[in-house]
């Protein structure tokens, strides 16, 4: 068979990370997406050569960048993961409202939460229903309720993200192509908000999410275990949203 081939935006952190680690460890080839060079410090073979520099906050670079990524591409993609986010906040670090949300950074966040998934989907379409792969939408638990750190703008970008895994759903699947969608609560990562200790000890589960344990739902939904789910959202939160 065949290797597999992930295309991952957020690579550079966090659950992104933990994801790059999960493929690669079950033989699949990774490239990454972020607005960075390539970091030495990423611990996964052929990084560098697989990685494409790439500003999903701005439209005409997301647009343009299709053409490279096709040109590392074997006329295959299995798996398109569409994990990058931005949360912009206050000048103290404080969650931003619907107030005091400047409609610049609100513009920046839809660019980077929302509209590049479509950009990438759209324009890799036919790669991936070649390989009659997997797409996969991360959304967010501050997607459905009102999050004491998660700003607004990062909010409804994440609720239209889930929205448009639905549609994505319904329109790539006579392609042959699952998209999907997982929503992460409280997951232990560099970018916690202070504070975080107080909703944990509400949790039903007791406990902060760890990045790999969503890497693993996310493998899943690319794999052939989940060959007949297309157009959910699975909550990885233990028990958060109930």
């Amino acid at each position: 068979m065949a290797q597999r081939t992930l295309l991952l935006t957020g690579a550079s952190r966090g659950i992104g990370h933990a994801t790059v680690r999960k493929f690669s460890a079950e033989g699949w080839r990774v490239l990454t997406c972020s607005r960075q060079e390539f970091s030495p410090h990423c611990p996964w073979p052929g990084g560098e050569e697989n990685h494409i520099k790439l500003d999903l906050g701005d439209p005409a670079d997301t647009i343009n960048a299709i053409g490279i990524i096709q040109e590392k591409l074997d006329g295959r993609l299995d798996a398109l993961v569409n994990n990058a986010g931005i949360s912009p906040k206050g000048p103290e670090g404080e969650r931003l409202s619907t107030l005091d949300t400047d409609l610049m950074d609100w513009g920046k966040v839809f660019h980077v939460n929302f509209f590049a998934p479509v950009v990438l989907a759209r324009g890799l379409k036919d790669e991936l229903a070649e390989a009659k792969g997997a797409v996969v939408n991360v959304t967010s638990i501050a997607g459905s309720r009102v999050h004491p750190f998660a700003g607004a703008a990062y909010a409804t970008s994440k609720a239209a993200l889930a929205a448009l895994t639905r549609e994505m759903a319904h329109d790539f699947g006579p392609l042959g192509v699952r998209v999907n969608a997982i929503a992460p609560g409280e997951v232990e990562t560099s970018i916690l908000s202070p504070g975080t200790d107080k909703i944990v000890e509400k949790l039903p589960m007791r406990r902060l999410g760890q990045p790999e344990e969503v890497a693993d739902a996310i493998y899943f939904l690319c794999s052939e275990g989940s060959s007949y789910i297309s157009g959910t959202e699975i909550e990885i939160n233990g028990a958060q949203h109930v």
